[in-house]
């Protein structure tokens, strides 16, 4: 196999990447994304691929994107950050660049890079779950990338956990990633500051801030790691939510290893210790059934780019047939 090229869509920012069979990247270029218009955002991405074709002889181009993808990973028929519905993507950039090109959803791109390179290399059934602003996920069963009739599969932050619960930006109500996810954890650090809390108040001078609306994730986990009891509590919090959820996903896909990612996921075993609890807790029957492991990611922001690339070089699944 030869080379490819990564492309990770972003809501302000496209990255790209020649990469090789062994995941690594050999160069990179990146643009800001035109997230309101659909032909200066097609543009920009010929444009950082063009770039680096330049230099390389690549067979084909990967684009992840955040949304979903049709079966055909050609046409993304919806993307909650940027103008897309119902866009030809693929075709638009294989007509401009003369390779093939694949698109894939991000969430997907990104567990198929931790599978093929990462931190679930070894194992055949993995499922990888992206802790940042919201949650994303990506599930691989015997070396496949799940991504069901559709093409839009594991939509993983959008299972219902708490029924009427806080309204998601999918339009339901009471989704994982209200609970689970970094705005969760700011939202909820927030509301026990504006309450009065003098552990909160505590958590701001922690912080170097006065004004809860102020507060960050980072800013929480970086109070965290300094043993601020507020801070410590709220990831635990969060992480007893990331655990009980986890619990269910194991429930539908039995993995050998469940690889958390994204940029809550740098707070480790602050996070890791109480989402273990949670999860051996919550797991059915969980005396009679072997336990999945838990990873952190390995590749990073990396791990679209590299994902995207490999999807790209391989063959797409031929659909299923009618009956």
């Amino acid at each position: 196999m030869g080379l490819s090229i990564g492309i990770d869509v972003g809501g302000t920012k496209i990255a790209a990447g020649v990469v090789d069979a062994d995941g690594t990247i050999l160069a990179r270029t990146h643009r800001d994304t035109p997230a309101e218009s659909v032909d200066e955002t097609a543009k920009a991405i010929c444009a950082a691929a063009a770039e680096l074709i330049a230099d390389h002889e690549v067979e084909a181009v990967g684009i992840g994107a955040a949304g979903f993808v049709s079966s055909d990973r050609s046409t993304v028929l919806f993307a909650p950050n940027l103008a897309w519905r119902d866009e030809p993507l693929g075709a638009r950039v294989a007509e401009v660049l003369k390779v093939p090109v694949v698109v894939e959803n991000d969430a997907n791109a990104a567990a198929w890079g931790e599978f093929a390179f990462g931190a679930a290399k070894d194992v055949e059934h993995m499922v990888c779950v992206t802790v940042g602003t919201g949650i994303g996920g990506g599930v691989v069963i015997d070396g496949q990338l799940l991504r069901g009739a559709h093409g839009v599969a594991a939509e993983l932050g959008h299972m219902r956990v708490v029924p009427g619960g806080h309204r998601c930006g999918c339009g339901a109500r009471g989704c994982w990633e209200q609970y689970a996810s970094g705005r969760a954890l700011v939202r909820e650090g927030r509301a026990q500051a504006e309450s009065g809390s003098l552990a909160a108040a505590q958590m701001l001078s922690v912080c170097g801030i006065t004004d809860p609306a102020e507060l960050t994730g980072p800013m929480i986990t970086a109070a965290a790691a300094e043993g601020d009891p507020c801070a410590v509590e709220l990831l635990d919090d969060l992480g007893r939510w990331l655990g009980e959820g986890l619990a269910s996903i194991a429930t539908l896909f039995d993995p050998t290893t469940i690889v958390i990612g994204g940029g809550v996921s740098a707070a480790k075993e602050l996070l890791l210790r109480s989402a273990q609890v949670a999860f051996e807790k919550n797991l059915p029957a969980k005396a009679n059934r072997p336990h999945p492991g838990f990873g952190l990611a390995e590749l990073g922001n990396d791990a679209g780019l590299i994902g995207a690339a490999d999807v790209a070089r391989r063959p797409i699944p031929t659909l299923e047939s009618p009956r």
